[in-house]
């Protein structure tokens, strides 16, 4: 029996023909290798936003958004978030496999040993003025990681790319209890071993020196489960920004804290916050008709937020997850009667029931209840974001320690339809 001949593409443009491969991942669609085509037929691609382009090759995370499939290594993200810890995905993410019992265990040692910061690095928030953005003080304090921690800074040495990892994993939530309770003028809590990863976080959060604090264990199992479901989300802005920085060499802080900066970004990390400011300005569930005719009105420049993905046409498997957890948590809170989530529900129900948003496929996202959970645990919206770049950290040092073990990687590059004024030749400034 004769081997099927790899599948190939042919361009033929101004006389002149280019075959290329076509390349067949595990799972999605087949893609067109395009670096020949320059070279032979002396064209480039044009692709905005790259919608259509496979900038490299990765065994990460897999997104299928017409049927709603989100894979981490291949398990589906609605297993990982019901029978996974974050730290067990964080190793899954990191080294392909999910750990034993014993990997597990020595895994959550490692991260815990890695938790304290430099001392020295109290004296950076005071630089911040009190009311800066907690997004802004997370972009200085991990850039300024790697002015303390520069002893493994090598990229191409595997030991000092696994340390790398472990401090940005440890360090960032650190970071971003300290940079809430500085923006709230509160004393900083310090970690504390002897606690889980999300109950750590809960307590650097909201622990004070001069009462004691227990964290629910509900309320941890939530923190946990949203942090999953945040890990890793494919080639998005923020990912791309950290392979893009991290193709130059730099060293992974600074890529993170690129990261972090294209995070930052209301189109990227700040819709859980949309979502809220949407709900507060709808009001009642008597004012959703008049809300939901103006989304419909084009020319009313009203957006339904929380609903439709750019990748996702079908229900975000992110989203049931997100909303039974936003149960659990208005439930271990007491909180019987809450009108924003009445809200949320109600609006929900009409959007789904209305041929307007089924045709366009708006149905919600995982933001649409994350904002919710957030808001009724006490944290502020300031600090949505933040908890995106600690969960996301994992996912990005992931896709960066990926790039860099790939063979024969190179600087990102990426070419332009130049559009502006043709050569030209000056005229002195006595004659303009």
């Amino acid at each position: 029996m004769s081997a099927t001949a790899p599948a190939q593409a042919t361009i033929t443009y101004d006389g002149k023909t280019a075959i290329l491969p076509v390349l067949t991942g595990t799972l999605g669609p087949q893609v067109a290798d395009i670096r020949r085509l320059q070279g032979e037929l002396g064209l480039f691609t044009y692709d905005p936003a790259y919608g259509t382009t496979s900038a490299c090759e990765s065994k990460i995370t897999y997104i299928d958004g017409d049927e709603g499939v989100l894979l981490h290594r291949g398990y589906p993200i609605d297993q990982l978030a019901e029978g996974a810890g974050f730290l067990e995905v964080a190793y899954l993410l990191l080294n392909g496999e999910l750990p034993t019992a014993a990997q597990n265990a020595e895994f959550e040692t490692q991260i815990k040993q890695h938790t304290m910061l430099h001392e020295q690095l109290r004296h950076f928030f005071n630089g911040f003025r009190r009311d800066a953005h907690p997004m802004a003080i997370m972009c200085g304090t991990v850039g300024a990681l790697s002015a303390f921690y520069h002893d493994h800074l090598d990229t191409s040495d595997p030991k000092q790319r696994e340390i790398s990892a472990m401090r940005l994993i440890a360090k960032v939530p650190t970071l971003a209890a300290w940079a809430y309770k500085y923006t709230m003028g509160f004393p900083f809590t310090y970690p504390r071993n002897d606690l889980g990863y999300a109950e750590n976080f809960l307590h650097m959060m909201f622990a004070m020196p001069s009462e004691d604090y227990t964290v629910s264990p509900v309320l941890a199992r939530a923190m946990d489960r949203i942090l999953i479901l945040h890990a890793d989300h494919e080639q998005n802005a923020s990912t791309s920004t950290v392979r893009l920085a991290g193709s130059t060499g730099a060293n992974p802080f600074a890529c993170i804290a690129a990261g972090i900066a294209a995070l930052w970004g209301p189109a990227h990390g700040g819709a859980n916050e949309a979502v809220l400011k949407m709900l507060a300005e709808i009001g009642t569930k008597e004012n959703i008709p008049d809300f939901v005719a103006k989304v419909k009105d084009k020319n009313s420049g009203v957006k339904l937020m929380g609903f439709g993905h750019r990748v996702y046409k079908n229900f975000d498997p992110r989203a049931k997850i997100m909303q039974q957890t936003c149960h659990e948590v208005l439930r271990e809170l007491g909180i019987t009667d809450e009108p924003m989530l009445d809200l949320a529900v109600e609006l929900e129900r009409i959007a789904l029931e209305d041929p307007y948003f089924v045709q366009r496929k708006l149905y919600p996202n995982v933001d649409f209840y994350s904002g919710i959970i957030l808001k009724a645990m006490g944290i502020p919206t300031s600090m949505f974001t933040v908890l995106f770049a600690v969960a996301r950290t994992v996912g990005w040092i992931s896709q960066w320690k990926e790039m860099i073990e790939e063979p024969g990687m190179r600087i990102g590059r990426p070419r332009q339809l130049y559009t502006g004024a043709p050569k030209r030749d000056l005229v002195p400034l006595a004659a303009r």
